[in-house]
């Protein structure tokens, strides 16, 4: 029974990467819903606040950041958050993380959710996770789930974030 669940799992995980609705339970209702995958790409501005070193948290040796985001295209929103960033002695090695509350529409669909970044930079080469928080989607955005990815050209930001929402029971 146990190996039977983990096999429709991954059917549903790969049916889910691949764009087809899967129909599911509702967690709160307990209806069926549909989850359709999809894709938003727009840009964004981000201003970064220093904050003064907190000898409690680390001093100087880890640096923390308020952010403010403004989103623009498929994702119209702002976002409120805070960064922890850690450098090190060598060259190009550094590391971070941010929480992130985000205001806006989706595609139509207003609420707020929480993206959560893990970043890594091992000498000069970049790792990037930025991933919605599960179960933090609120109002039309209930039950979202995806990653963003961010993309810095010329000091231009971008974003493309794959997601999946639950459409609402009929």
């Amino acid at each position: 029974m146990k190996s039977s669940r983990v096999i429709i799992l991954c059917v549903a995980l790969t049916l889910s990467a691949a764009a087809i609705p899967i129909p599911i339970p509702h967690p709160a209702k307990g209806a069926l819903m549909t989850v359709q995958s999809t894709h938003a790409t727009g840009t964004f501005e981000v201003k970064l606040d220093p904050q003064a070193p907190d000898e409690k948290s680390g001093g100087t040796a880890i640096g923390r950041m308020l952010l403010d985001k403004h989103f623009h295209g498929d994702l119209e929103a702002t976002s409120k958050g805070t960064m922890l960033a850690a450098g090190t002695a060598v060259k190009g090695s550094a590391g971070y993380v941010a929480i992130e509350l985000v205001t806006g529409t989706l595609h139509g669909h207003t609420g707020t959710f929480v993206l959560q970044h893990l970043g890594t930079m091992t000498r000069g080469v970049p790792q990037l996770s930025v991933t919605v928080v599960p179960d933090s989607g609120t109002g039309q955005l209930i039950g979202l789930s995806g990653k963003m990815s961010i993309i810095i050209v010329d000091g231009k930001h971008s974003y493309d974030f794959e997601y999946t929402l639950p459409e609402a029971p009929q």
